[in-house]
């Protein structure tokens, strides 16, 4: 590839001890402050300092359209003037979809994909401040907001260059509380939006020298941050690895883990990153079965032989001892099969319907049948 496009933050921030410099960063942003948190605002308040925010919205779950609409109508009676939004995917996903509605004065259906009226968004947001306290989902990064429709089944996106964060604070010690389970999906999650993009037919050298180097660091960090969770070397590892994930999959699109974690996180109340942990296997091996059987001589198998070198670390590795690390590793971190969170096999069909026709499809190195989908159902069940 000659020519790329690389869409990132506009300023990123990226160390320990970090978040101190927040109050500072919004002061230069805007005079009144909205700040998007998880179920309990005061758990993460004093990272604010003296800035008093002018009004505080929560999101305890992912956010649906109905949410975002609510969050974003208390802006603008608060006036909000910038926004800023700590916790994990979910709360980094709400702030930037108010952020740019205010700046656009819109509804969220306006913009949104599929289920909405799928507008361009033609105008910057106000400036929004994202911080993360998981490393898994990379929204820090990324230049969409997922939105749930729970009247339609299923989730879509508001994406535009205009959701990308004016500041992107990425603290490791946020994450030092993170519980082994938040720990082990939220990091299989980052680790598959570096593997994704990388096997992407859309990638460019830039995004794959990024999701390498995300891959290596989340292969060596996710066990030891899973097991021992105060383990700040591996913790600043899986930040770096989510961070990274965020700008690769922003420029690279993703792939059938996504396409089909979509359609099953619309449908039973799963944790998004849970529900691509559990795919993230069975996905690699139906790509693989597809590819040889299809398209032996592409480029995407000679991906994935790197990534089974990235991910073990060895230098022999082949695409065999790739899917066994990732049965392996998923296993260690009690990943729950799709069938523990709610997905029954009667579903499976109607999924596999849907994540084919899901943009996130438009990144996987070869097209999967909804047949081939099922099966991927039938394996991460």
């Amino acid at each position: 590839m000659s020519t790329f496009d690389l869409a990132v933050p506009r300023r990123v921030l990226f160390g320990s001890g970090r978040a101190d410099e927040l109050p500072g960063l919004l002061l230069g942003l805007g005079q009144r402050v909205l700040l998007c948190t998880g179920a309990n605002p005061a758990r993460h308040r004093h990272l604010l300092g003296d800035v008093d925010p002018v009004a505080v919205v929560t999101v305890p779950h992912e956010p649906t359209v109905g949410d975002v609409r609510v969050a974003t109508g208390e802006a603008r009676s608060a006036d909000a003037d910038v926004v800023v939004a700590i916790g994990g995917g979910s709360v980094l996903d709400l702030g930037k979809a108010v952020a740019v509605l205010l700046g656009n004065g819109t509804d969220p259906v306006d913009h949104l994909e599929v289920v909405g009226r799928g507008m361009p968004v033609e105008r910057p947001g106000v400036p929004y401040v994202a911080v993360p306290t998981t490393a898994g989902t990379g929204a820090e990064a990324t230049a969409n907001a997922v939105l749930s429709s729970p009247e339609h089944g299923l989730k879509a996106s508001i994406r535009s260059p205009h959701l990308l964060a004016a500041v992107a604070l990425v603290d490791p010690l946020l994450t030092l509380t993170c519980s082994p389970p938040v720990t082990a999906s939220s990091g299989l999650d980052a680790l598959t939006q570096c593997l994704e993009p990388y096997v992407s037919p859309r990638g460019s050298p830039a995004t794959d020298a990024i999701a390498a180097e995300g891959l290596r660091r989340g292969a060596r960090a996710l066990r030891p941050a899973y097991d021992h969770g105060e383990d700040r070397e591996a913790r600043v590892e899986m930040a770096l690895c989510s961070l990274f994930g965020g700008i690769a999959l922003a420029n690279a699109k993703l792939g059938a883990v996504h396409g089909v974690a979509g359609v099953v996180g619309g449908m039973v109340d799963a944790p998004h990153g849970a529900v691509c942990a559990a795919l993230l296997a069975p996905v690699v091996e139906a790509n693989l079965r597809a590819l040889r059987a299809r398209e032996p001589g592409s480029a995407g198998l000679r991906r994935y032989a790197e990534v089974a070198r990235l991910l073990t670390g060895r230098d022999d590795a082949t695409v065999e001892d790739a899917v066994t690390w990732l049965h392996e590793t998923v296993s260690a971190l009690d990943v729950p099969p799709l069938a523990a969170v709610g997905l029954r096999p009667a579903q499976h069909a109607e999924v596999a319907e849907k994540a084919a026709r899901s943009s996130s499809m438009q990144g996987n190195p070869v097209r999967l049948t909804p047949e081939e989908l099922v099966g991927v159902l039938h394996a991460a069940s």
